[in-house]
């Protein structure tokens, strides 16, 4: 079974202007396409060929011989993962409105952690909004990694990798995850990746 490249759910132009078509024909018709001609190379002869997405990401995350192909499934995974994250202008449904006061100390507190989390992420990798037993959290992982090698669940997931941004915002990584939180979360989505325990059978 090989791993295909999905259509973005939203036309290129959707996000303007705070995301560019330019940006995303770059990144997900270049970057993340890249990915998965290299791990449906990388995946043969593993005995990984038929099992799902996210089998092959936790199994090769365990195996330090299967890091490259971990490298490449996991920036799949992600990038699934961070298509579905994106909407102009979303509202936020109420019950996520509630769990947010009550675990991350409220709207805009959330917002200035998940910014000062992405910032503090070195180099390459994601900043999440998670959920652990139902609870939520922010967490930064570095490269290919996610919340599923960490045994929590995500809810939405904002690149922090320069290719996200580098043609709208240039270095201006804060701008970017400014203009994400305050503009570019799908919280549609957050409230029905929490309703069903997760990201996991969407990604």
């Amino acid at each position: 079974m090989a791993f295909e490249l999905p259509p973005l759910p939203f036309a290129y132009d959707a996000l303007a202007p705070h995301m560019s078509k330019e940006t995303l024909e770059y990144h997900h018709d270049k970057h993340h396409k890249a990915y998965v001609d290299t791990a449906n190379k990388l995946i043969e002869g593993t005995g990984l060929e038929n099992r799902s997405l996210e089998d092959v990401v936790v199994a090769s995350a365990k195996d330090e011989k299967l890091k490259k192909l971990f490298n490449n499934v996991g920036q799949i995974w992600n990038h699934n993962a961070f298509w579905k994250s994106l909407k102009v202008d979303a509202k936020v449904p109420a019950e996520i409105a509630r769990r947010i006061d009550a675990d991350l100390g409220g709207m805009d507190k959330f917002k200035k952690d998940f910014v000062a989390e992405g910032l503090a992420q070195f180099g390459s990798g994601w900043v999440w909004l998670v959920s652990d037993n139902g609870k939520l959290e922010i967490m930064k992982t570095a490269n290919a990694d996610s919340p599923l090698t960490h045994g929590k669940t995500g809810l939405m997931v904002s690149d922090v990798w320069e290719h996200a941004y580098y043609i709208d915002y240039r270095n201006a990584r804060q701008k970017y995850l400014e203009t994400f939180v305050e503009h570019l979360i799908n919280w549609d989505h957050v409230a029905e990746a929490y309703a069903r325990g997760g990201m996991r059978a969407a990604a």
